[in-house]
C-alpha cells in the first residue's frame, strides 16, 4: 500500500482502463497519457449494413477506402482479411515502434482504447490450470473476471465449454444464434458423445463482450451486421467507452496527445518523473509521480522500460520470454447449408466455441467459430481456383454454408525470443528490435490438433477445403505477453511481483501483459482487465 494517493497510467487500453477505474473506486486521483487517436464518428448509426450498401453516397469508398486500401489483393501467404477504411485509426502510425523483425510481425496502437478497439470482443477466463505459473489462482482473479463482466456487459451460459472456462459473475443472456450456427449446435448435440469421448472436442457458446440488453449509454446488438466497421451502437465493448467513463469522475484527468517516452530514475530506484512528448515531434513534458502503472501494450511497455534504463545508466537491455498465441484458420463448408439464403441480419463475430482438451489443461487447444455472414467476399472469391464469373456463382451459392474456425495455440516463455532497443537507438527512439522462434514441437501439436479440428467439422456435417488452411503469422493474434513475468521467488532480472510490481523500480507497476508467465489458448483481454483491476486492487 502507498500513502500518496495518485497515481500516473500510461495508455487506454483494457488494462489501463480498468486499473483506472478500480483505483478511482479507491479514491485515488488518477492522471492518464495517451496518444488517443480517436474513432470516426459512425456514418448512419441506425442503417444496417445492407442499407449503407445501398443508401451511402459513396459505399465504395467507405468500405473499400479512398485508394481502395480495404481491397486485399490475390496473394495466399497474406491474411484473409484486412483492416476496413472505418479501423483504420487503430493501426495509425504505429508501425514506426517495429524495427528489426525476425520470425515476428507485431502491430502498434496509438487508439484511444488501445488494440481493442478492433477486437472481435471474446471473453475466456483463464482456470487454474492454466494459471500453474501464476503466483495465483483463479480463486484470486474471480471476483474481478466478475467486476470487469458487470462493467461491460459479457453474455454467455453454462454449457460443454465451462469445463474449460469458469463461470463468474454478471453473465448476460447470450446472443441469438445465426440458422448455420444454430445447425452447428445441433449437429453437435446428436454427435456429442462421439466428440467428447473420441475426440475429446467440445462445443458451446462463445463469451463475448456485446450487450443483448442495453447498458447505460449503450444499446443492446439489433443486428445490423456492422461489427467488422465498428457498432453504432455501442452493443460491441471498447475500452475508449470506459475512458468516457472515466473522464465523468472528478479524480480523473486525461492527458491525450501524449507519447510516453521513459520513466526517470531517482537515486533511490524509484520514477520520479515520466517523460512525454507531444504527438508529432512537439514538446518534450515532464510528468512527477509518486506511483507510476504502464499499460501501454507489451512491446510499448519494454520500449519505455527499456529506454528508461538506457538514460539512466546507459546499458542495453535484453528481454526474453515474448509470447503470443499461434493461430491457424480453417475455413469450411456446411453442406446442410448450401443454396440456402443467408441473413445478413445477424451479429458478425463468432457465437460459438470449440474447445480440444489434453490431460494437461496448459496444452488446451481453443477455436472460434464464425460462419460468415456480412464480410466482404472478395477475399474468398479471389482465392476459388475458378474464372471470376464461375467464382462469382459458387460464392453466392455457397455464402450462408461458409465459416472459418480460427484456432488458437498456447505459448511458453523461451530464452531464444526477445525483444531490445535497435542498434543506434537512444532514450527517445521507440523502435524495437524483435526476434521470435516458435516451439521445437509446434509442427507436431498444430498437426495433430488440426487434425481433429477436421474430424470434428466433418462430424458436424461440414468438410474442409483443401488448401486453404491458413497458418497467420506470429504477432498477427496481438495476444503479446511474458517479458516482466510474475514470479514468487524473487530470482532473476526483470521480473515482477505477484501484483506487478517491478523489482527493480518499486513504484512502477506494469498491468498489461507484459507480466503473464504463460498464455493459454485464449483471447487475453479479458484476462488483461480483469488482473489489472486486481492489481490496483491489491497494490494500491
Amino acid at each position: 500500500m502507498v500513502s500518496d494517493r495518485r497515481v500516473l497510467v500510461v495508455g487506454s487500453g483494457p488494462s489501463g482502463v480498468h486499473f483506472a477505474q478500480t483505483a478511482l473506486s479507491k479514491g485515488y486521483q488518477v492522471t492518464m497519457v495517451d496518444v488517443g487517436r480517436e474513432a470516426p464518428t459512425p456514418v448512419m448509426p441506425e442503417a444496417d449494413l445492407v442499407q449503407l450498401k445501398e443508401e451511402l453516397a459513396d459505399p465504395a469508398g467507405y468500405f473499400l477506402g479512398g485508394s481502395y486500401e480495404g481491397v486485399l489483393l490475390p496473394d495466399f501467404d497474406k491474411e484473409y482479411y484486412g483492416t476496413p477504411p472505418s479501423k483504420n485509426y487503430v493501426f495509425e502510425d504505429g508501425a514506426r515502434f517495429a524495427g528489426s523483425l525476425e520470425g515476428f510481425e507485431p502491430l502498434f496502437s496509438f487508439a484511444r482504447g488501445g488494440m481493442a478497439e478492433a477486437w472481435t470482443a471474446g471473453c475466456y477466463p483463464f482456470n487454474d490450470g492454466e494459471l500453474t505459473d501464476f503466483p495465483f489462482s483463479y480463486a484470486r482473479l474471480a471476483p474481478h473476471y466478475g467486476e470487469v463482466a458487470r462493467r461491460i456487459g459479457i453474455t454467455g451460459e453454462p454449457d460443454d465449454l465451462g469445463r474449460f472456462m469458469p463461470l463468474h459473475e454478471h453473465l448476460l443472456q447470450p446472443l441469438p444464434l445465426d440458422t448455420h450456427s444454430l445447425r452447428l449446435v445441433r449437429a453437435y448435440e446428436r454427435k456429442r458423445a462421439y466428440l467428447n469421448e473420441t475426440l475429446g472436442a467440445y462445443l458451446g457458446r462463445t463469451r463475448v463482450a456485446t450487450l443483448s440488453r442495453d447498458m447505460d449509454e449503450r444499446k443492446a446488438c439489433t443486428k445490423l451486421g456492422r461489427c467488422l466497421w465498428g457498432c453504432p451502437r455501442g452493443a460491441l465493448y471498447t475500452p475508449s467507452q470506459t475512458v468516457r467513463t472515466l473522464q465523468r469522475h472528478d479524480g480523473f484527468r486525461y492527458l491525450g496527445g501524449l507519447e510516453a517516452l521513459r520513466f526517470q530514475i531517482g537515486d533511490n530506484g524509484r520514477a520520479t518523473a515520466l517523460i512525454a512528448r507531444q504527438v508529432g515531434g512537439g514538446e518534450i513534458q515532464t510528468l512527477p509521480t509518486s506511483q507510476l502503472a504502464l499499460a501501454a501494450g507489451t512491446l510499448p511497455t519494454a520500449a519505455i522500460v527499456l529506454r528508461s534504463i538506457l538514460a539512466a545508466t546507459g546499458e542495453r537491455v535484453r528481454l526474453t520470454g515474448l509470447m503470443d498465441n499461434r493461430q491457424v484458420l480453417v475455413p469450411f463448408l456446411n453442406v446442410g447449408m448450401l443454396g440456402r439464403p443467408y441473413d445478413p441480419a445477424s451479429y458478425q463475430y463468432h457465437l460459438l466455441g470449440l474447445g480440444l482438451s489434453d490431460p494437461d489443461p496448459r496444452a488446451y487447444v481453443h477455436g472460434q467459430i464464425t460462419t460468415l455472414k456480412t464480410a466482404l467476399l472478395h477475399p474468398i472469391i479471389q482465392q476459388l481456383p475458378f474464372d471470376l464469373r464461375t467464382s462469382l456463382l459458387v460464392a453466392r451459392a455457397t455464402h450462408s454454408a461458409l465459416g472459418v474456425v480460427n484456432v488458437n495455440f498456447h505459448d511458453s516463455r523461451r530464452g531464444d525470443n526477445w525483444v531490445e532497443l535497435e542498434e543506434g537507438a537512444d532514450m527517445e527512439s521507440p523502435r524495437l528490435r524483435i526476434r521470435y522462434v516458435p516451439a521445437a514441437d509446434e509442427p507436431g501439436r498444430l498437426h495433430a490438433a488440426l487434425g481433429k479440428v477436421r474430424r470434428v467439422l466433418r462430424a458436424l456435417g461440414c468438410v474442409v477445403p483443401p488448401g486453404m488452411q491458413h497458418l497467420r503469422p506470429m504477432g498477427a493474434s496481438v495476444h503479446y505477453a511474458g517479458l516482466f513475468p510474475m514470479t514468487t521467488s524473487g530470482d532473476g532480472r526483470w521480473g515482477t511481483d505477484e501484483h506487478c510490481r517491478t523489482r527493480e523500480f518499486s513504484n512502477v507497476l506494469l498491468v498489461d501483459g507484459s507480466t503473464f508467465p504463460f498464455l493459454p489458448a485464449k483471447n487475453v483481454t479479458f484476462t488483461l482487465m480483469a488482473n489489472a483491476s486486481r492489481v490496483a486492487a491489491e497494490a494500491l
